[in-house]
């Protein structure tokens, strides 16, 4: 179904919809969660936080959350304490024998690409069937790592001077500076352990990127950030660029605020299986999971077909900006001027 007509169908719509999306039953994956450092929660709380983080919209459009802790690392108790449980019960109840979407956010972009390679073989070895995840919606992703955790875990451990700038960008994020004991999935974000972890995953399910360029902490956060940054993580991670660096786009011929132009430092080359798709420099790292509307978006491609070949897919319209020679056009996603970015995408996805 074209997104035109789903946009105004939406309009008409109470906000308690289905749960699946396009009929694909949905698996949400949240991110890094700073209280969690100095809270350190517990099971129980765990959940509660889960389901807290996203209120906002894709709470109530999911069939199960992979809730987890951010004083932990991935491949320690998240993954046996967290992941595990949740895959195994997704498994014995076929909820994605018929194919399922896995969303994620920021640090649950990391730990999506851990599941991915390693799902078969753990179900497998329990005696269970794998998933069938035939694509993850990943908004601001930090599979790629970020820059301010690689300051962070070396002004904790000692290993790192601060001045009064970098204190201020990490109190900003954090709500504090770090210590030696409350680091945990900080560790897994630096930039060269996320990169190693998982990276070259035997999956070939389609990693589907949605970016941001704005800032929630006032541009604090971006002179530590390369590029054009959403204040949390830079485009070489969100775009799944395939190697840190500088980028001011996930295109190389659009900007991030929808200008066709050429892009120097745009991404031209990706890890395997990452599209992105929808980028904005009005939605901050937090925005583009957000019901609230930040600005237009434009898209770095309009289409990319799922692992069973279905497409999602966007409408997009050019437009002319400025007067005479001085004029641009740019190009943009259509219902970008009334819908949030997380809005279009489960509205293209229906």
């Amino acid at each position: 179904m074209k997104i035109t007509a789903l946009l105004l169908a939406a309009a008409f719509c109470s906000i308690n919809v289905s749960a699946a999306v396009g009929g694909y039953p949905v698996v949400l994956i949240h991110g890094f969660q700073p209280d969690n450092l100095k809270d350190k929660p517990n099971a129980s709380q765990v959940k509660v936080n889960g389901q807290a983080y996203w209120q906002d919209y894709w709470a109530s459009r999911a069939d199960l959350r992979i809730d987890w802790p951010s004083q932990e690392r991935i491949s320690g108790k998240i993954a046996s304490d967290y992941v595990w449980p949740q895959l195994k019960k997704l498994a014995i109840d076929g909820t994605c024998a018929r194919g399922c979407i896995f969303v994620n956010h920021s640090t649950g972009d990391l730990i999506t690409r851990y599941i991915l390679d390693n799902q078969a073989l753990w179900l497998k070895n329990a005696g269970l069937t794998p998933l069938n995840i035939v694509a993850t919606f990943d908004f601001s992703g930090a599979g790629g790592g970020s820059e301010l955790a690689d300051l962070a875990v070396n002004v904790a451990t000692g290993g790192g001077l601060i001045d009064g700038a970098l204190k201020f960008a990490l109190s900003l994020w954090l709500g504090e500076t770090p210590s030696a004991g409350n680091v945990g999935v900080l560790h897994d974000l630096r930039v060269n352990t996320a990169r190693q972890l998982a990276p070259q995953p035997l999956s070939k399910v389609p990693r589907l990127r949605f970016v941001g360029g704005a800032s929630d902490y006032l541009g604090a956060t971006s002179p530590f950030l390369p590029g054009d940054d959403d204040g949390v993580v830079s485009p070489h991670s969100s775009c799944g660029a395939s190697q840190a660096a500088a980028f001011d786009s996930c295109s190389a011929s659009i900007a991030l605020d929808g200008k066709l132009e050429s892009q120097a430092a745009g991404v031209r080359n990706f890890m395997p299986y990452h599209y992105p798709l929808l980028m904005s420099d009005s939605y901050s790292h937090n925005a583009t999971i957000g019901l609230q509307r930040q600005g237009q978006v434009t898209a770095a491609r309009s289409q990319v077909n799922y692992l069973d070949q279905r497409a999602l897919k966007f409408t997009t319209f050019q437009e002319n900006r400025g007067w005479w020679v001085f004029s641009s056009k740019y190009q943009l996603v259509t219902g970008s001027d009334r819908f949030s970015m997380t809005d279009l995408v489960f509205l293209a996805a229906n």
